[in-house]
């Protein structure tokens, strides 16, 4: 079972290898968008994890060099007052990509079983049977012509406070940090004793979950684009199609 305490959160990647690594993937990456496009299947990418973990970053490192016509990034916040008149998954079949490209959510419907969960506004019979939704929700698309991978990008207290201090005192990134982030972080064991559930109930054979150490900036993003290849890769092969690898040819 995966677990966040599993997790070697010393794990590193050097900065001269970062750039030469990352540099690899990313054209690998784009040759994965180009096959998605060419056999029409829709990849759907989940980001969760604790506020200031990389998220965004990893993202944004994730889809720097890809044709920016074939995906779609979603930030997702609190629904709002007209989204809250349907059921909660609604808003996110709005998000599905088209086959043959790649929807991005940066956090997700697990919202249900984190955020609703922890500030009670999800009865306990609501975010209990929306394991069973979820699974099936994502069973449905998965059973068609999507592939489904989801990460959770974890950070310890002190790097997270570390990261929130730098927040504070840089202009550029001041924006990032609110109220509700130095709120969360008192229930930063709740959010894993949650996130752990979640993980228990939610890491199925056609919608893995893959736990990413994040103090280390450098290798949480090397790993999110190497994770996200192989599962495409992975479920290429399933269908009885090999995906050549990527050769990034160094300069003369």
């Amino acid at each position: 079972m995966k677990r966040i305490e599993n997790l070697d959160l010393q794990l590193s990647v050097g900065k001269k290898e970062y750039k030469e690594e990352l540099r690899a993937l990313q054209y690998a990456m784009l040759n994965i968008q180009q096959f998605l496009y060419n056999n029409n299947i829709g990849l759907i990418i989940v980001f969760e994890g604790m506020d200031a973990a990389g998220k965004g970053g990893a993202i944004k490192r994730l889809t720097e060099r890809l044709d920016p016509r074939g995906f779609v990034v979603h930030p997702i916040a609190a629904p709002q007052s007209h989204e809250r008149k349907y059921h909660y998954l609604h808003r996110f079949w709005l998000r599905l990509p088209q086959h043959g490209q790649i929807g991005i959510f940066d956090r997700s419907w697990y919202g249900r079983v984190l955020v609703e969960r922890i500030e009670g506004f999800a009865k306990g019979d609501e975010w209990t049977r929306a394991y069973d939704e979820i699974n099936a929700f994502e069973k449905s698309l998965t059973d068609e012509n999507y592939l489904i991978v989801k990460f959770w990008i974890h950070i310890d207290k002190d790097e997270q406070l570390a990261r929130f201090k730098e927040r504070q005192t840089n202009p550029a990134k001041m924006w990032k940090l609110t109220k509700e982030d130095w709120r969360n972080r008192d229930k930063f064991d709740q959010y894993t004793e949650c996130a752990n559930d979640m993980f228990g109930k939610t890491d199925t054979f056609n919608a893995p979950w893959i736990l990413v150490a994040g103090n280390n900036k450098h290798y949480a993003r090397i790993n999110v684009i190497r994770e996200a290849i192989a599962h495409v890769k992975q479920e290429a092969l399933k269908r009885g199609i090999i995906i050549p690898n990527f050769s990034l040819k160094k300069k003369e």
